[in-house]
């Protein structure tokens, strides 16, 4: 095996940077959804709807939602990746509550928090898989997928992501959810174009 094709570990400081850039990007895609009352797919999408609900911040929703998933993480996925999530999906928990206190949005388009708060997202989880992390929840049934079967990431998501922003008709008006459906086609496209076999080796 020559140099070139020798996958490059990343360092601690690597992983550092990326968790707070990727949680970063995911914390203001998930404030200008909420300000704009849109939901997304994943374990993120049913903290959306528990707290349109009930009430309660999403962060502290998101963070209870994931404690279960851990247990799948470490059996499919192992120690490191699990303690990575953990760290991220803490730090998107703490980011998603204080945000709000930091910046707010005097105007904001619901359209272009659609598209903008999907692509952001989009890149923030692009960044964390990219870093063997993700924010739990069905993040990890998906990169089980990808890592045993192939399927990739970005369409087994979209679909999963579809079938929740269905569900989610009961409770939040028709057009809040086809804004949502596009808002969930920029974050899907955003993986499924970059994020597949062959494309990274850095882990």
């Amino acid at each position: 095996m020559n140099a070139a094709s020798t996958p490059l570990r990343h360092a601690w400081y690597d992983d550092a940077l990326a968790f707070a850039t990727g949680t970063l990007f995911i914390a203001i895609g998930v404030t200008m959804y909420t300000r704009a009352g849109l939901l997304t797919g994943g374990t993120a999408g049913l903290a959306f709807l528990a707290h349109y609900a009930t009430g309660i911040g999403f962060g502290p929703l998101f963070f209870a939602i994931n404690l279960p998933f851990y247990l799948l993480a470490w059996k499919a996925m192992g120690r490191v990746f699990t303690l990575k999530t953990f760290a991220a999906v803490t730090l998107l928990s703490a980011l998603t509550s204080a945000i709000p206190r930091w910046a707010g949005f005097a105007t904001l388009d619901p359209w272009f928090a659609t598209i903008a708060g999907g692509l952001l997202m989009g890149a923030g989880f692009l960044v964390l898989f990219r870093h063997h992390a993700s924010l739990g929840g069905l993040n990890i049934l998906v990169l089980v997928l990808q890592k045993r079967r192939g399927w990739r990431a970005g369409w087994v998501q979209m679909g999963i992501d579809g079938a929740i922003l269905l569900a989610s008709l009961m409770l939040v008006e028709p057009q809040r959810i086809l804004m949502s459906i596009v808002g969930a086609l920029a974050l899907n496209l955003t993986l499924a174009l970059n994020h597949r076999p062959g494309r990274y080796v850095a882990f």
